[in-house]
C-alpha cells in the first residue's frame, strides 16, 4: 500500500477535486481524500443546487463572460453529455458524481473515499504526515505538500493553524440548511403561486404556526417530473464545527422539513399529493472556520472591485448573508462587468509552509466569505491552488514562495480572467 505522495488534498468538493486535477495534469503525484463515498462536496452530500451564476455580461454586446476558469467549465460540459436536460446551472448530482470520478481517474488522481483525517503531524512549520481512519483501517500518509479543501478548515485546525470562526464580533456563522425534495408535486397547478405561497407562509410564521426562522420559502425546480427542491430550512446560532451542535442542527432541520411539507400539502395548490422524497445526507454549512492567512480579504476589497498583483481568482457573486441570528437575508449585487480579485496570499496560512487552503475557508472576513463561497468559485480557487503546487514542485520552492507570475500565466492560459 502506497503511503507517500507529492501532494495530498483533503476534501473532495469542488475546491478539492479541481486542486487535485490541476496538479495531476501537470505531473504531480496526487492523493485526494474524501470522508464520504463520492466527489462533489456540498452538491452531492448536502444537495446544494443549482450552481449560482459564475459569469457576467459585456455591456456592449451582452456576450457572456465566464469568470470561473476552464476546469469547472469542463465539468459542466461533461455533465451535458449525459442528458439533454443539463445546463450551466441545473444539474443532476448522480451525473456529477460519475463525471467527477471519471475526470479524476482520467487525469491520474488517486482517490481515497470513506476516510477521515484525524491528526496532522507538524515539524519545523511543515506537515510531515497525517493520520486518518479509512473505513476501519488506521492510516498514516505523508506528502511534500498538502491542500486543505475541507470547507471547515479541518486539516488547518489539526495542524495548529490559527483561524476565525464565523463573524468577527461574536463568532456566529451563517445558518445551516438541510436541503430536501418533495415528490408528487403538480408543477403546472403550482405555477405562478410562488408569491401567494410566501405571503401565506409569512402569515403562518406571524401566528406562530411555523417555527422555522427563515423569512420565506426558497425553492428551485428539479429536472425530474413532479419534484421540487427546497433550500428553506434554517438553523441559526449553532456552531457548525461542534459535533453536538451539528447533531442538534440536523434534528431541528428535519423537523422543519416536515413542518414545511405539512404547510404546503394543506394550504398550497399543487402540493395536495406531495410527499417528502429525500433529505440531504448532511446539513449544508455556509460558513465555519476561515484560516488566518497572509492576507485577509475584506468587504471593502469586494466593494472596491480590488485588484491584486498576486490575484489567482475572481468572483462576482453577491454578498449573500443569511442572518446568523435568525430571520432575514441581506444582499449586495455586483453590476455587469464587475468582479473583484482574490489574492494568492489568502490561500497561504501564516503558520504552515507546505500547505495551501482552497474553497470557502480561505482567509477572509465574514462579509467577504459570503460572496466567494459558491461552488464555481471554490472550484476556481482549488484549480489555482493545485496549479501553484505544481509550479512549486517544478521550481523546488515552498508553496508560500512560489513564482506567482508563473502561476498566474498558467491560470490565464486556462481561462482565468485575472
Amino acid at each position: 500500500m502506497k503511503t507517500k505522495y507529492e501532494l495530498i488534498v483533503v476534501g473532495g468538493g469542488f475546491a478539492g477535486i479541481c486542486a487535485a486535477i490541476a496538479a495531476a495534469k501537470m505531473g504531480v503525484d496526487v492523493l485526494l481524500i474524501e470522508k464520504n463515498n463520492a466527489l462533489g462536496g456540498a452538491a452531492v452530500n448536502a444537495l446544494v443546487t443549482p450552481f449560482m451564476p459564475f459569469y457576467t455580461y459585456e455591456r456592449e454586446n451582452a456576450q457572456k463572460k465566464y469568470l470561473c476558469g476552464n476546469l469547472f467549465l469542463e465539468i459542466v460540459e461533461e455533465m451535458k453529455k449525459f442528458t439533454d436536460h443539463e445546463d450551466e446551472l441545473c444539474f443532476d448530482e448522480e451525473i456529477l458524481k460519475i463525471v467527477l470520478n471519471r475526470m479524476a481517474l482520467k487525469y491520474g488522481v488517486q482517490l481515497l473515499f470513506n476516510t477521515v483525517v484525524t491528526e496532522a503531524i507538524v515539524s519545523d512549520r511543515k506537515i510531515t504526515s497525517i493520520k486518518a481512519l479509512g473505513k476501519s483501517m488506521p492510516l498514516e500518509l505523508s506528502a511534500d505538500n498538502f491542500i486543505d479543501a475541507t470547507g471547515d478548515a479541518e486539516l488547518s485546525m489539526l495542524a495548529g493553524c490559527r483561524y476565525v470562526l464565523g463573524r468577527e464580533t461574536d463568532n456566529l456563522c451563517q445558518p445551516m440548511t438541510l436541503c430536501f425534495r418533495l415528490g408528487g408535486v403538480d408543477k403546472k397547478a403550482f405555477a405562478g403561486n410562488h408569491l401567494k405561497m410566501n405571503m401565506l407562509y409569512a402569515e403562518f410564521r406571524e401566528k406562530g404556526l411555523i417555527k422555522n426562522p427563515r423569512e420565506d420559502v426558497l425553492i428551485f425546480d428539479n429536472l425530474n417530473e413532479g419534484v421540487i427542491h427546497f433550500n428553506s430550512t434554517r438553523v441559526a446560532k449553532r456552531n457548525p464545527t461542534d459535533p453536538f451542535d451539528v447533531t442538534m442542527a440536523e434534528i431541528e432541520a428535519r423537523e422543519q422539513v416536515f413542518e414545511l411539507h405539512k404547510f404546503l400539502k394543506e394550504n398550497v395548490t399543487g402540493f395536495e399529493n406531495s410527499r417528502v422524497l429525500s433529505t440531504a445526507l448532511q446539513i449544508g454549512i455556509r460558513e465555519s472556520r476561515k484560516i488566518v492567512g497572509e492576507y485577509t480579504l475584506t468587504k471593502e476589497d469586494l466593494l472596491s472591485l480590488a485588484r491584486f498583483d498576486d490575484a489567482i481568482a475572481v468572483s462576482n457573486y453577491d454578498i449573500d448573508i443569511h442572518n446568523p441570528e435568525g430571520t432575514g437575508t441581506s444582499h449586495h449585487y455586483f453590476d455587469l462587468e464587475e468582479w473583484y480579485e482574490i489574492p494568492y496570499r489568502c490561500l497561504v496560512p501564516k503558520d504552515v509552509d507546505n500547505m495551501l487552503v482552497a474553497g470557502r475557508c480561505i482567509s477572509s472576513t465574514h462579509e467577504a466569505q459570503a460572496s466567494y463561497r459558491i461552488m464555481p468559485y471554490c472550484a476556481e480557487i482549488g484549480q489555482a491552488a493545485g496549479t501553484a503546487v505544481s509550479v512549486a514542485k517544478s521550481n523546488k520552492t515552498l508553496v508560500r514562495d512560489v513564482d506567482i507570475n508563473q502561476v498566474r500565466n498558467i491560470l490565464r492560459e486556462n481561462g482565468f480572467v485575472i
